[in-house]
This record gives C-alpha cells, sequence and structure tokens, in this order.
C-alpha cells in the first residue's frame, strides 16, 4: 500500500477505534455489570486489522456519502466480528487459547463471561444502529436487515456450522468448502461492503456491486488464511497455526495444495478489482484489496 493509502488506512482505523469506545462506555447505570463490559472491551479493542470496518467508511465515500454516517454501521460491524471471534474461540469450538498475541476472552476471564461478552455484543451492535442520530429510519432498518442475514443462519453462523459439521466428514469437496467460507468469512465482508453503500446513499446498482466485490474478497480472504495456517508462525499470525490440521478441518490447502489455491486466491482478487473499477475514486480499496491477498497475517 503506497504512503497516502497507508496514511487514509490509519485515519480510517482511529475513526473506527474512537467510535468503539465511545459506543461501548461505562456509565453510572452499569456498574454492576463491569465484569462483562471488560470482556467484551477486552476483545473489541484487542487490535486486529479492521478490515469489514474500513470498508464499510470507504464504500460509503464510493456512494459519495458523509463518513460520519457509516461510523455506526462499522462499529455495530466490528462488534459482531468480535462476537463471533470470541465464541469461535471457546472449548466447545475451535479451543484456542491466543487471539490476537493474547489470551482468549476465556483464558483472560473465564468461559460463562466470554460467552456473555459475545451475546452481549451481538446484541449491542443493533442498538448501536438504532440510536444513531446520523442514519434516517430507512437506512437504519437496511442495515439491520442486512446485518442480521449476514450474521445470521444465512450468513456467519451458517458457515460456522457447517465447518464444524466437516470437521467429522472425509467427502468434502471444493462446493462444499465454498458455501462453508461464503458464510463464516465472505457474508460479514459482504455486509461490510453494502452497509458502507447503504450508509452513503449508494444506488441498487451501487449495492450490487459492492456484494460481487465482497464475495469475491470474502472467498479470497479465507484462502489465504488457510495457506497462512500451513506456511506462517504463531508469533506472526498472534494465533496458533497448524490448527486446521489439529481439527481435521478440509481446506482449499488440502483440497488444492499451496500453488493451485494462490492461484485462485490471485484470481478472485482480480476479479475484485474488476468489479471496484466500476466505482469512482476506488484506488485506495484496490491498493487494500491487492495487499489482503499478499499479507503475512
Amino acid at each position: 500500500m503506497n504512503a497516502v493509502h497507508t496514511e487514509q488506512m490509519k485515519e480510517d482505523i482511529a475513526l473506527v477505534e474512537n467510535a468503539l469506545k465511545n459506543l461501548l462506555s461505562y456509565g453510572a447505570d452499569v456498574q454492576r455489570q463491569a465484569r462483562v463490559i471488560d470482556a467484551m472491551r477486552y476483545s473489541l479493542e484487542a487490535g486486529g486489522k479492521r478490515i469489514r470496518p474500513v470498508m464499510v467508511l470507504e464504500f460509503c465515500r464510493l456512494c459519495g456519502g458523509d463518513v460520519q454516517k457509516a461510523l455506526a454501521p462499522a462499529a455495530a460491524l466490528e462488534m459482531i466480528h468480535t462476537f463471533s471471534l470470541i465464541h469461535d474461540d471457546l472449548p466447545a469450538m475451535d479451543d484456542d487459547d491466543y487471539r490476537r498475541g493474547r489470551k482468549s476472552c476465556h483464558k483472560a476471564f473465564d468461559e460463562a463471561t466470554a460467552i456473555l461478552a459475545g451475546d452481549a455484543l451481538s446484541i449491542h451492535a443493533f442498538s448501536v444502529i438504532a440510536e444513531d442520530a446520523s442514519l434516517c429510519a430507512e437506512q437504519k432498518v437496511q442495515l439491520m436487515q442486512v446485518l442480521a442475514e449476514m450474521s445470521g443462519y444465512k450468513g456467519m453462523i451458517g458457515g460456522q456450522i457447517i465447518d464444524m459439521e466437516n470437521e467429522q466428514r472425509d467427502d468434502v469437496d471444493l462446493d462444499n468448502l465454498r458455501a462453508m467460507c461464503a458464510g463464516k468469512t465472505g457474508a460479514l465482508i459482504r455486509s461490510a461492503c453494502r452497509m458502507g453503500c447503504i450508509a452513503g446513499g449508494g444506488s441498487e446498482e451501487m449495492q450490487a456491486l459492492a456484494d460481487r466485490y465482497g464475495a469475491c474478497v470474502g472467498l479470497a480472504f479465507q484462502i489465504v488464511d488457510d495457506i497462512l495456517d500451513v506456511t506462517s508462525t504463531t508469533e506472526v499470525l498472534g494465533k496458533p497455526v497448524g490448527s486446521d490440521e489439529a481439527s481435521n478441518k478440509t481446506t482449499f490447502v488440502t483440497l488444492m495444495g499451496i500453488e493451485k489455491a494462490q492461484e485462485l486466491a490471485g484470481a478472485l482478487t482480480e476479479e475484485a478489482i474488476q468489479i471496484l473499477k466500476q466505482f469512482s475514486g476506488h484506488e485506495f480499496l484496490t491498493d487494500l484489496t491487492h495487499d489482503l491477498l499478499v499479507r503475512v497475517k
């Protein structure tokens, strides 16, 4: 990413971080609930790439909108993403002790608190959108509808259950794997792109293009994740590597091999970039999309 875009990325992330802090604060009326808020903030403020909320902001800009209107949707989406990570790390799911280079929520607190923290984030996300003063009622309804569908059984959670079932199967093929990834990873990325367009007042055509872009990026993102689980280290990733093999997961690497998986991720990235070219001012997102392909964590 060039210097100008790197600076823009930093500015976008700073906007998101500030919004997250303001939208999950300690008030006099919630002192007795401080432990669960501590756990929510522990995971929410653990860093990460913030790719999804940045995409919300950028698609809002591409549609000619005021980025301030995209902050609540961006924060809400990051809360949903963080809730999914908290629950993914639980013993009943992936049983990972570390996330983003530090202890997982259930290790830093306890399992019950982590479950409740994830639940609370998933609910608070919708309050954040509903209570935002800059969005009109129609936008709020559209945003919440997209977020609910993409995070529920048709999207992220649906992908997670397919992923869990696949661990018990030895006949997983590419179609099954694509469907799983479209839900588990792709749904929230598609949601980010569509929510940005809604916040920015984008047309239905813009939303459809953004959705197609998100689908390509989401699948490429998961393929790169599969590759890094084999080729990277725990120190670089900030989470355990080799967990896919340990869980008997079928991945794009196990089905296609690293080289073919890299080729598919590259083709999907190029398709996504071609879609972006239909938007004026796409240069930043084009640069970011390429960086996601060659990332090391």
